[in-house]
Order: structure tokens, then C-alpha cells, then sequence
């Protein structure tokens, strides 16, 4: 399995796509976790999702995200856990223990281009 938490400085990032960067962890065949950082390319609509699915994404993890970003996450059947804070390696782990749930919570009416929120 494949996870990508939305990063900034080792922490999850209140917004998806404005984060810093990725950090993806991988399951390894012997219980440990492989952790990679990817910067992030760039916010633009509908590319993110389809950045994280080209490297193999099952879940996405972040504080929030746009309701835009959900849907196309969910058109390739990559799971999202938005609502999650505090340390990026910490909600990686709980999320596989199974003690990390999606609030649900999505971002509405994005400003383009402002990188704010409405």
C-alpha cells in the first residue's frame, strides 16, 4: 500500500494543494515503513490527483482539500482522509493501524488562481 500525506516541514498541511510537498510511505514486505518526499509540482486543477495516482497512490491524507480534488481522487479509486493534523509520519501509521478516519470536511468555492480559500 501506498500512502501520500500532503507535508509541510514534516507536518500535514492544512490544505492539499498548497502543501509543500508529498510524503509518500510505502508498506515494506517486512512490516517497516519506506518514506520518500516529492515537492509538490505546482497547484493546478485536476493535476495533483492525477500526479499522486502516476506514482502509485492508494490514500491521501491531508487537513483539507477542495471538493474538486476529492471527486477525481475518487474516479481512480484513491481513498481520501481529509481532517488529519500533527505529524505527517504519525498520521501515515495511524492511518495503517486503522485509527485514522476521514472527517468528511471538504473545501468549497476556491478562488482560482488566489490560492486562498472563498
Amino acid at each position: 500500500m501506498r500512502v501520500a500525506v500532503a507535508s509541510d516541514g514534516g507536518q500535514v498541511s492544512a490544505h492539499f494543494g498548497h502543501c509543500a510537498a508529498f510524503t509518500l510511505y510505502e508498506t515494506e514486505a517486512d512490516g517497516r515503513l519506506a518514506k520518500e518526499v516529492v515537492p509538490n509540482p505546482g497547484h493546478r486543477p485536476g493535476y495533483l490527483p492525477l500526479f499522486l495516482k502516476e506514482r502509485g497512490c492508494d490514500v491521501v491524507i491531508a487537513g483539507g482539500m477542495g471538493e474538486a480534488a476529492v471527486a477525481i481522487f475518487a474516479q481512480h479509486g484513491i481513498e481520501v482522509v481529509v481532517g488529519a493534523r500533527g505529524a505527517a509520519d504519525a498520521a501515515a501509521e495511524a492511518y495503517l493501524r486503522g485509527e485514522l478516519h476521514s472527517t468528511g470536511d471538504v473545501c468549497e468555492g476556491h478562488e482560482t488562481g488566489s490560492g486562498r480559500p472563498s
